[in-house]
């Protein structure tokens, strides 16, 4: 017990002490970013929320370093994307916290978000689905706690917000007040828990791998039985949102989700696990990993190595043992290449290997000083959003990682910010300030929503146009022809009757 609470004494110290030189040397990075040549490669970064590209860059270099670089919107140019533009002022309307406010700090604001706990007014109803091989995952329905009917009819067209968490299953604060948002704006948020994952009974010996979507392509089909009428969105937070991915890409056009958003995704996962996170932060994250599989020590004994998986102190061990090496039987030695055995593990599971069939809009918020992802530079995959009309990404300067704290966070002025068109919130969820990501997020999703319902009505009275200029005649005939079969015995009396009086009239 002595030891746990050195560790934790240790951790707190370095999260008070570290933050101080992150925070300047995030500050000489960012100026580097602006001011060198590789500000092309990142988009040069304007508070209109237009992406300069690099032909652009030279001639409005000047007028961009005279606004103030907030936020950038980098894709394909796209009618979706000028729609985006035009209709979601939340992208071109974030203001960072700057100067010595501990929200500044890019790990304080992650960190906060992460563990902080969360007054929420909103409570959670469980469903355990049992998958095809016996295992179990949960959805936990958020309902407000005033609301006395417990359970959404079926008939409801709600649409549903499915909320895909951290790979490590903790539902932070930043779900919490996701949840609470989207309830107060009409939605139906519903909290995918992976097996073992915050209480879900483990059932089987399996656990569900970093990029596997078998079993939220279940949790989905159950969603669509249960909630048939309404569209389904997705919202995935950090490193979820490999999975959300690795389903979009999996299941193409059958994914039934209408529109996703990333929130400070990670994206090359392997190199992610292998060399981006510096040791506390990896031995803070292997620890709490490892707190949440203890409970299940003997029964994974029988499938995997529990001494290599406890002893661990990194993410690229704690993963390798969990799913890379097999239990060695009694009296051997287990020889396998994990090296190999590594790197098959992630061709079968990097979340952007089956990027290309991603056929809905995709939106990833990610901030540049993120201390969780990584250098910008080496993690986003620009060329991704430059080429896909599916994926567009928001990237701020700061924010760090699921953080996006603003000048005006904690106060009462800013609980009504403008969200453009989005639904008003509902009075009995409170006043409290909406966070700026998940403003985007909406609107982002209304959006996309009323750009291909504008689509559909244009091709369906393009279709009727043309239905009525080219399919009269053929209407016509076949009402004709069924008149004439119904009336088969007196057309034919009729015919006879008209011959009979041409040839006496010829005669």
């Amino acid at each position: 017990m002595l030891e746990w609470l050195v560790a934790l004494c240790f951790v707190i110290l370095v999260v008070l002490i570290w933050p101080g030189f992150k925070y300047f040397n995030n500050e000489s990075q960012s100026d580097a970013l602006h001011q060198g040549t590789g500000i092309s490669q990142l988009a040069k970064i304007v508070k209109t929320g237009r992406c300069v590209s690099e032909q652009e860059g030279s001639d409005g270099a000047q007028a961009g370093d005279e606004k103030k670089r907030a936020v950038a919107l980098i894709c394909k140019p796209s009618a979706l994307a000028n729609y985006l533009l035009k209709h979601c002022r939340t992208f071109s309307n974030y203001s960072s916290c700057v100067g010595w406010t501990w929200r500044a700090s890019a790990l304080l604001q992650s960190v906060y978000e992460a563990c902080c706990p969360y007054d929420s007014p909103v409570q959670f109803v469980r469903d355990n689905l049992q998958l095809s091989d016996e295992g179990l995952v949960a959805l936990d329905w958020a309902v407000p706690t005033y609301q006395k009917r417990r359970r959404t009819s079926s008939h409801s067209t709600s649409p549903v917000l499915l909320i895909i968490p951290n790979s490590f299953g903790k539902i932070t604060r930043n779900l919490l007040k996701l949840c609470e948002t989207a309830l107060s704006h009409g939605y139906l948020p519903a909290v995918f828990n992976r097996r073992s994952h915050n209480g879900t009974p483990l059932t089987t010996l399996k656990l569900q791998q970093f990029g596997d979507p078998a079993d939220l392509r279940e949790a989905v089909r159950y969603i669509r039985h249960r909630q048939p009428a309404g569209k389904l969105y997705a919202v995935s937070e950090s490193t979820g949102s490999g999975l959300l991915l690795s389903y979009l890409g999996e299941c193409g056009s059958s994914s039934y989700v209408t529109a996703a958003v990333c929130l400070s995704p990670v994206f090359r996962c392997q190199s992610w696990f292998e060399n981006a996170l510096c040791w506390p932060l990896q031995w803070a994250l292997a620890l709490y990993q490892k707190i949440c599989l203890s409970r299940y020590k003997t029964v994974l004994g029988e499938t995997i190595q529990t001494d290599t998986l406890f002893s661990s102190c990194s993410l690229r061990d704690l993963e390798e043992a969990l799913f890379c090496q097999t239990a060695a039987p009694p009296g051997t030695s287990s020889s396998c290449n994990t090296s190999a055995t590594w790197d098959v593990y992630w061709e079968r599971n990097e979340p952007l290997r089956d990027v290309d069939e991603v056929a809905i809009p995709v939106l990833s918020v990610c901030a540049q000083d993120d201390p969780i992802r990584g250098d910008a530079q080496s993690t986003i995959p620009l060329e991704l959003f430059e080429t896909n009309p599916h994926f567009f990404l928001l990237l701020t300067d700061h924010g760090g990682h699921c953080g996006f704290s603003t000048q005006s966070e904690g106060s009462h002025a800013g609980a009504s910010g403008s969200v453009g068109p989005v639904a008003a919130p509902s009075s009995g969820m409170g006043s409290r300030q909406i966070s700026w990501s998940h403003k985007a997020l909406l609107e982002f999703f209304r959006a996309t929503t009323d750009f291909f319902a504008a689509e559909e009505r244009t091709k369906q009275l393009a279709a009727r146009r043309r239905g009525l200029g080219g399919g009269a005649a053929g209407r016509t005939f076949r009402n004709r022809s069924v008149s004439t079969c119904k009336r088969v015995p007196e057309c034919s009396h009729n015919i006879h009757a008209i011959y009979n009086w041409q040839r006496s009239y010829t005669r």
